[in-house]
């Protein structure tokens, strides 16, 4: 499978994530250690540290991330997290805490993105977002790994399916094959004889 274009900064609603397998991107109570020991290419963190005007979070993810900017540290520039509560945040530089529709904080974020993208780091404001048409790219790096459970990307119970199109040169509509291999042996049921 050939990774996708570079990212561009080019004033998009850009939904990114980092996921499994099994399309969780974080696992329960918003827990990342299953993010260490993969890789990425090299340069595609500097890309969305590059092309990153602004970053539009929930409060639940903020929260649990206590305060760690997005990328390690490698990226600066403005957060806005959105919280039915803003008067309990607890406060930290270069974050913002809106009370407001998310079509709003849209607004708000592409205006402080600079014409670079605002990046939406939180799967419900995504899914609110696409519901109101306002994302116009999802950005997905799909790790090998499976978590059973954990935090969906989409959760959307008894809603339609949303039909996607691909980017690059392929058929807009091709699945997208993957091939992994378990890293290592099968776990064995207790109390079973080999």
């Amino acid at each position: 499978m050939s990774d996708t274009e570079r990212q561009t900064a080019t004033g998009k609603v850009l939904w990114h994530f980092t996921m499994s397998l099994d399309g969780f991107v974080a696992g329960p109570d918003h827990g990342m250690d299953w993010m260490s020991g993969i890789s990425a290419r090299p340069g595609l963190v500097d890309e969305y540290v590059r092309s990153t005007g602004a970053v539009l979070g929930g409060r639940d993810g903020w929260d649990a991330a206590g305060g760690h900017r997005p990328y390690g540290g490698l990226w600066d520039g403005p957060v806005f997290v959105l919280t039915h509560h803003p008067e309990d945040a607890a406060p930290a530089d270069g974050v913002t805490f809106l009370n407001c529709d998310p079509a709003e904080a849209v607004r708000i974020g592409l205006e402080a993105a600079g014409g670079k993208n605002l990046e939406v780091f939180s799967p419900t404001i995504g899914r609110q977002l696409l519901d109101l048409g306002l994302i116009d790219e999802i950005d997905l790096h799909i790790a090998p790994v499976l978590l059973g459970e954990g935090i969906r990307l989409y959760d959307n119970p008894g809603g339609g399916p949303i039909r996607l199109h691909r980017l690059g040169e392929a058929d807009p509509t091709s699945v997208v094959n993957v091939r992994y291999r378990p890293a290592t042996t099968a776990r064995i049921p207790a109390g079973t004889v080999e």
